[in-house]
């Protein structure tokens, strides 16, 4: 954790690039098993636990990345709903800091959780978009089973854009053509911004 959190002072790196070369570098992990990937202001943590709940009450293997943690950093890479024992995240966490000398926190933490899931042969994992949506490390999924946007509101303004329209467009940009895009309530300004986006990305929009 210490050689883990001396990244910090490179953020939340906005680009794919870096984690698209490690994740390809990784034999990439992300689709070992299906992926639901929730973006939005508020409520996408709440969120994200609640969809993963359900997996799991239907019998299926379940794998969770949320951030930030409240106590202990295991609690953001969950198996089965509970958090990843200590034994295999420090090898993982080793393994993965030794291979991408240049990835930033959250990036190497998205890796780890990548391919935490994978060892674990998960059936889906439940993905939270850890600050805006298009340029989130998380983006990388490329054939989600669904994505979702819960409510927008302001957040980030110094790299998501000063108005609602402009951050709901960073946030909607996680849509893949041909995959269910969940909307939760949201004003109509934004709402149009989302849906123009999945309409252009050929994502069918479900309103919830």
């Amino acid at each position: 954790l210490e050689r883990l959190y001396a990244r910090i002072p490179l953020g939340m790196r906005l680009g794919l690039g870096p984690m698209a070369d490690a994740v390809a570098a990784a034999g990439h992990p992300e689709r070992a098993y299906g992926t639901i990937h929730v973006a939005g202001t508020n409520g996408k943590g709440s969120t994200c636990a609640w969809v993963e709940r359900m997996a799991r009450a239907q019998g299926l293997r379940t794998g969770l990345y949320t951030s930030p943690h409240l106590e202990r950093f295991a609690e953001r890479i969950r198996v089965d709903g509970e958090p990843l024992a200590e034994s295999a995240l420090a090898p993982l966490l080793d393994d993965v800091l030794d291979r991408t000398p240049d990835l930033s926190f959250f990036e190497t933490a998205t890796l780890a959780a990548f391919e935490a899931f994978r060892a674990a042969k998960v059936d889906v994992a439940v993905i939270e978009v850890g600050l805006g949506g298009r340029l989130d490390a998380t983006n990388v999924l490329e054939r989600p089973v669904a994505t979702a946007v819960t409510r927008i509101a302001f957040d980030h303004q110094d790299k998501l854009g000063d108005t609602l329209e402009r951050i709901a467009a960073e946030k909607a940009a996680i849509a893949k053509s041909g995959v269910p895009m969940i909307l939760g309530p949201l004003d109509a300004g934004p709402r149009r911004v989302i849906e123009a986006f999945a309409n252009r990305a050929g994502a069918p929009v479900v309103d919830v």
